[in-house]
């Protein structure tokens, strides 16, 4: 029995015996007029099953293509719904929507404790707080680093109480920056001042801005659900009203706001609610991007316009651009670091007690450096000889006399010095440098193992700081050690990565 053909391609065209038993080559009639060529046979009839099935697959291409077309329409009328709900304010000088070129990204994350207007008392006992106005300090601050290649995040987290230099105001606790600058009346104000705070703090460029308020946050936390958590001790805070057991608990939205708020009762107090603030952010970032979140289109667009009606951003902050460079990012990619600080005393300013966080400032640039990396220049320099450089050696909180002593172990190792001076305190003995002398700055190392290794736009030469981690010049040896290739574990001011299901106090 001969096989059934299966589509016209089964069909053999004619075999011409002119042709050497090739098959004839079709050639379209344009005319079937006396004389012509005869008319061509018409093709075989399709099976109706193959009818059928050619039906089907055009039914399903369209299908595809309504799907396609359905989809691109729901992101586009998602992200334009998103935008438009965002309250922008010029808060970076001279922020263009194009700067999202390949480049790390530095983004200021900022939450303060305003109330909304007309709060009705149910409203109030929601968000945990009540009818006194609350105020624009900002007591939540962060910044958040994505790396050119988005592969990583860190939040950094800025004590509100830390206290600092702030341009035109003197010295007091970073929280005030934003009211100091207008933000009561003039937001953008705020943010500029408070922006160039943590840029003569830290060295970073700040390239964006984002504000939310405490209903905001709320709200986020409402649409994106119930959250477990997980505290090392139970607590029962009234100034927060949080109410908690040891162990894993699913938070509403409204203890989800205290969990993050509470900071009586903690055994580090503010810092230990920065603590909570970071590893909240980790769980919510793990939770909005799961696929229960991404996939479900109605929860998706409810927590986008609870974000989108909740912040203050700059115009130049391109959330697509911005989604596009940390699409690879998960939460366990997110790490956390608080900056440094020599300790928490009370001062007397203008005869009044007051308690603030003394921020390490000269460490703080070792401590940048080693979350998000240093210049490949140092590490691909070769040590210079000891006699081809010269150090100074400051004194930062070791005991009297150690930069002398340093001073004169350099010495003995070939190096030039200058003679011993002192600085502010730090906590970490550190190695700094101008950008150039970066064999000068690895010989110099190669003799402190440990230290931490910086380049500062602030020193000539290289200097050293002697902290109060007591680290030390190793003595003069037969053989000079080998220069370290990779930072040791005390060079990286380790931040911290939250593993689901991790525990806090």
């Amino acid at each position: 029995m001969t096989s059934r053909p299966n589509s016209y391609d089964d069909f053999p065209l004619p075999v011409d015996p002119s042709l050497g038993g090739q098959q004839r080559p079709f050639v379209p009639i344009s005319s079937t007029g006396p004389g012509g060529p005869a008319e061509p046979p018409a093709p075989p009839e399709l099976p109706r099953r193959h009818k059928r099935r050619r039906r089907v697959l055009r039914w399903i291409g369209l299908v595809v293509a309504v799907a396609v077309l359905a989809a691109g329409g729901y992101v586009f009328f998602n992200y334009q719904r998103f935008v438009s709900g965002v309250t922008q304010i010029d808060a970076i000088d001279g922020s263009t929507t194009d700067d999202f070129d390949g480049t790390d990204q530095n983004i200021l994350l900022v939450g303060d404790d305003h109330r909304p207007d007309g709060a009705t008392a149910q409203e109030l006992a929601q968000l945990g707080t009540t009818a006194d106005g609350g105020g624009t300090a900002t007591d939540t601050m962060m910044v958040m680093h994505v790396p050119a290649d988005g592969s990583s995040a860190t939040l950094i987290s800025f004590p509100r109480d830390s206290w600092v230099d702030i341009p035109g105001f003197g010295k007091n606790k970073l929280n005030s920056a934003f009211a100091l600058g207008g933000g009561n009346d003039d937001p953008a104000g705020g943010a500029r001042l408070l922006i160039s705070v943590i840029q003569n703090m830290t060295g970073l460029t700040i390239d964006h801005y984002v504000r939310v308020s405490l209903l905001g946050f709320y709200d986020i936390a409402d649409a994106l659900g119930p959250i477990d958590v997980c505290l090392n001790n139970a607590v029962n805070d009234r100034y927060s009203t949080l109410n908690l057991p040891a162990g894993v608990s699913t938070l509403n939205a409204q203890q989800a706001l205290a969990f993050v708020r509470q900071r009586h009762g903690l055994p580090n107090g503010d810092l230990d609610r920065q603590v909570r603030q970071q590893y909240f952010l980790t769980v919510e970032a793990r939770k909005i991007l799961s696929a229960g979140t991404l996939l479900n289109p109605f929860k998706l667009g409810a927590v986008l316009d609870a974000i989108s009606s909740s912040i203050e951003t700059d115009p130049g902050l391109n959330f697509i651009d911005l989604a596009t460079q940390i699409k690879g990012l998960s939460a366990d990619k997110i790490t956390t670091a608080t900056i440094p600080i020599l300790g928490t005393p009370t001062i007397n300013v203008n005869g009044t007690p007051v308690s603030i966080v003394e921020v390490d400032t000269a460490g703080m640039p070792a401590f940048i450096e080693g979350l998000i990396g240093g210049p490949t220049a140092y590490e691909t320099a070769t040590a210079a000889a000891p006699g081809d450089v010269t150090v100074s050696v400051l004194n930062g909180g070791a005991p009297n006399g150690s930069a002398a002593t340093a001073t004169q172990t350099f010495a003995s190792l070939g190096f030039v010095t200058n003679p011993p001076d002192s600085t502010s305190a730090t906590a970490k003995t550190t190695i700094e440098y101008p950008a150039g002398q970066e064999a000068a700055a690895k010989a110099v190392a190669t003799y402190l193992p440990g230290a931490a290794v910086v380049v500062s736009p602030n020193v000539t030469g290289v200097r050293v700081i002697v902290g109060s981690d007591g680290l030390m010049p190793a003595a003069p040896t037969a053989e000079a050690p080998a220069a370290p290739t990779e930072p040791t574990p005390e060079q990286t001011p380790a931040g911290t990565t939250y593993a689901a299901g991790a525990c806090i106090n």
